[in-house]
């Protein structure tokens, strides 16, 4: 898949000039500004829907298929069962040091996401913290804001972290679980929906629309058709952990009830993506390595879409990476033109930061942080892969000694997690699958 042809996006700050002139003209006495403007408002909007009417590449659709059975069709013959057995003690290690490295990678990416590389260089340097973080920031901007109307900025520093503060990769990883304990692990993507309304207030990007389409009352199938151009971007990828920590050692399974979940509000890549983390992590707990999981994650996506090339290319292309400035050069080389937060630019960076980072935690999620892009999003894959493969043995104590066994949500109802809790519950269904 080539990138290299996005059309050129035209400087749209001559809308805001319109703006501007259309009250001046006012002031000034003139009529007829607002008939202008309604004339262009008509158009653009007759122009967006010849964008969507768009007609798109036959050949490529078959390659990215949406349906799971096509997707199925299209997987590279591989194992699909790793674990045999249930493996307790494997089990609790592994996903207590997922679970804490999500967390812990999330928690450092939050306060810069979208940075720009250069500017969390001159941040660091500006509050005296190293860079790339070997733990939290010292010092964050706007420090009272509240992130998601319930953590204030200043939370999310190492001296006022109190317990998990929100973000949404959080909130879905615990949403993820809630699904999996209200209508068990062959949920369909109609209860997923039924889940979102009853436990979101809101939701972003793709999430947004398809949590507006099921309050219209569209079906859930339905939802990620209308009016949705973020169908490939990274918010199904930031759902798929849960169902990883569910499926240990399953990664198919694990893959499955990824597709049903993202299907709510994802296409093509968009779902793969989801798939493939979902299958990374659940590889991981069978693997005693990083690398490894990531191979195995491919097997569940189909092997000619764009996102298996990408994946591919930031394979083999990291054993070459030298740090995160390399690999945000290679990144913006590959995808120029791509949105940052789009699935399949952020899961290269993910997999660099795994490279990057071998067996040493702080490598891995400073680097990955470091890289930009929607870096709370791959610090927090990053993380919980991490922890997955090597176990809670391998994640200082310094990333979660200050998360006092709470993490804090925007769910309606479920506010506060404890986390010792959270790791049972996880435990008492994924014992179920075996």
């Amino acid at each position: 898949m080539s990138y290299a042809n996005y059309p050129k996006t035209p400087d749209w700050s001559v809308t805001r000039l319109m703006d501007e002139y259309a009250r001046l003209k006012h002031e000034y006495g003139a009529e007829g500004a607002g008939a202008i403007l309604d004339e262009t408002y008509a158009y653009l909007r007759a122009q967006l829907q010849k964008l969507k009417n768009l007609g798109e590449c036959e050949s490529l659709a078959a390659k990215e298929p949406n349906r799971l059975e096509n997707i199925k069709a299209l997987r590279k013959p591989a194992e699909r069962r790793l674990w045999k057995s249930f493996n307790e003690p494997v089990y609790r290690d592994r996903l207590k040091g997922a679970l804490l490295g999500r967390f812990a990678g999330c928690t450092l990416g939050s306060p810069v996401e979208f940075w720009d590389v250069e500017a969390m260089e001159k941040w660091a340097e500006w509050i005296g913290d190293k860079f790339p973080n070997e733990i939290y920031w010292s010092s964050i901007k706007n420090p009272n804001n509240l992130r998601y109307g319930v953590s204030p900025c200043h939370t999310y520093t190492q001296a006022g972290l109190d317990g998990v503060p929100v973000d949404d990769d959080i909130t879905y990883t615990l949403l993820g679980l809630l699904i999996a304990e209200d209508f068990g692990t062959d949920f369909t993507t109609e209860q997923a929906g039924e889940a979102w309304l009853k436990y979101l207030p809101y939701a972003c990007t793709a999430e947004d629309v398809a949590l507006k389409n099921l309050k219209k009352g569209i079906p859930a199938a339905e939802c990620a058709d209308m009016d949705n151009p973020y169908a490939q971007w990274i918010g199904a990828d930031i759902r798929s952990d849960p169902f990883g920590y569910l499926a240990p050692g399953l990664p198919e399974k694990a893959a499955e009830m990824a597709y049903r979940d993202a299907y709510l509000s994802h296409r093509r890549n968009g779902i793969y993506g989801e798939m493939y983390f979902s299958a990374v992590i659940a590889a991981a707990f069978a693997y005693n390595n990083a690398i490894d999981a990531l191979n195995a994650g491919l097997n569940e996506i189909p092997a000619e879409c764009a996102l298996y090339g990408d994946l591919i290319w930031a394979l083999e292309t990291g054993k070459t990476v030298k740090n995160y400035r390399h690999a945000r050069e290679l990144v913006d080389a590959r995808f120029a033109g791509m949105s940052g937060v789009h699935t399949n630019n952020n899961a290269a960076l993910a997999i660099f930061g795994l490279t990057l980072g071998k067996d040493c935690f702080d490598t891995a999620i400073g680097q990955t942080v470091a890289m930009g892009l929607d870096n709370d999003c791959t610090g927090a894959t990053v993380g919980s892969i991490f922890g997955a493969a090597y176990g809670i043995g391998a994640v200082p104590e310094k990333w979660y000694e200050k998360f006092n066994n709470k993490v804090h949500t925007y769910m309606i109802g479920r506010e506060e997690f404890a986390i010792d809790d959270v790791l049972n519950r996880f435990e008492a269904i994924a014992r179920k699958l075996f």
